[in-house]
């Protein structure tokens, strides 16, 4: 029986992107990588942006994801702790996960410590300097006001024009996906500034779709997870210390 000793963390999978063929490919592929870890997973932190767009009407979920979430509950009913973060592309959860899967979610930072390691966690968005428009409309989109309004409306009509919004809001982020020199990478700008006044061993992001492994100070590194529209990149802590990694598909026979 395998030791379930791992902690596992991913974000920035935009599930539901692009053309039906295109989310199942990913889909799939998530899948296989979830079916992997449930060996020795002990947790499992889902960083911001797991669907490209998410609303939770009190009655209506988005569909498209049966196997997906099938696979998470699989993971929760086998005892694998299971916290999700909200992103910017998926910041409307509210109990269902919680409900379902007995998932914790999480609305902005997180802070754990596991064998003596500290951990900083967030997506990402809205964080350092500049995106002063990003971070005023997602005032605007968290207020409870705007969410009561979205609900308002049949998801027929809203979840068209959110997927369109999305779809525009990836695109314009893409542009900008570059990565930059240390001093001017702006996660990494926030991540020096926290250290100033707090140590973590680890600050854990997604949002930028760039893996990165830096070392900020002699005990602390700064880690981006990546994405799943591409390169499929994920960290994952062993008890010790926490590694970057490329998921591919096994080749079957």
């Amino acid at each position: 029986m395998s030791i379930r000793n791992k902690i596992y963390f991913a974000s920035d999978f935009h599930l539901g992107a692009g053309s039906y063929t295109t989310h199942r490919e990913k889909e799939q592929k998530i899948v296989s990588w979830l079916d992997m870890i449930k060996t020795d997973a002990s947790e499992l932190y889902l960083i911001g942006d797991i669907f490209d767009f998410w609303f939770e009407y009190k009655t209506v979920i988005p569909r498209n994801y049966i196997r997906f979430l099938g696979k998470l509950a699989e993971l929760a009913d086998l005892g694998i702790k299971l916290t999700l973060f909200k992103g910017n592309h998926d910041m409307w959860m509210f109990g269902y996960f919680e409900k379902e899967l007995g998932a914790t979610i999480i609305s902005n930072e997180l802070v754990i410590e596991r064998n003596g390691k500290k951990f900083y966690l967030h997506h990402g968005d809205g964080l350092g300097p500049g995106d002063a428009k990003y971070k005023f409309l997602k005032k605007i989109f968290r207020s409870p006001v705007c969410q009561w309004l979205f609900e308002r409306v049949h998801p027929n009509f809203g979840v068209g024009i959110a997927n369109a919004w999305s779809q525009h809001s990836r695109a314009t982020g893409d542009n900008d996906k570059q990565r930059r020199i240390d001093e001017q990478e702006w996660l990494i700008v926030y991540s020096k500034e926290i250290l100033q006044t707090q140590f973590y061993d680890y600050l854990v992001f997604g949002h930028r779709h760039l893996a990165m492994d830096v070392k900020l100070t002699e005990k602390s590194r700064y880690i981006n997870l990546g994405e799943w529209v591409k390169a499929c990149t994920y960290a994952v802590f062993d008890g010790t210390d926490i590694s970057l990694h490329t998921y591919t598909l096994p080749i079957t026979q």
